[in-house]
């Protein structure tokens, strides 16, 4: 989704971007001199307040893993105003102008498919699972700790 766009004005590298709850009017885009391969190509600048420019963000240069392999860059926006931090892309050059573009991060899923193939027989198999069941076939606690009530309370 296309949430803004970055144009060459004076020298300088301008643009917006603006969503439902974000209204950026005025950014800028400074470059940074390194020498370090892992250092960002730009800076994202915006104007506070107080009218200064503040860094609130910084952009990487990117390959496309599909087939075109077209280079772009990506980085975030963040701000102690945000909620968190908006990840962005840019597209084009900057002598044509740049499409700033979001996209949803993914979840990760970390357990892996919720897509069951088959039961498993866990009896059969003495080494897997979380072991014996504490409770007996009236559904009251057996085993250690068995002595008493249980008591599910807790004082605040």
């Amino acid at each position: 989704m296309n949430i803004g766009e970055f144009k060459q004005s004076n020298g300088r590298l301008l643009g917006s971007i603006a969503t439902r709850t974000i209204d950026l009017p005025r950014l800028g885009l400074r470059p940074v001199e390194s020498d370090n391969d892992k250092a960002p190509v730009f800076e994202i600048v915006a104007l506070n307040v107080g009218n200064r420019w503040v860094q609130i963000g910084a952009l990487w240069e990117a390959v496309a893993r599909n087939t075109t392999g077209e280079a772009f860059l990506q980085g975030s926006i963040d701000d102690p105003s945000l909620p968190e931090p908006l990840p962005i892309a840019l597209f084009g050059s900057p002598a044509e102008g740049m499409r700033v573009a979001w996209r949803r991060p993914q979840r990760r899923d970390d357990f892996g498919s919720a897509v069951r193939t088959g039961r498993r027989d866990y009896a059969a198999q003495q080494q897997e699972g979380f072991g014996d069941s504490t409770a007996g076939s009236d559904g009251d606690l057996m085993g250690a700790g068995a002595g008493g009530p249980v008591d599910d309370e807790i004082p605040f």
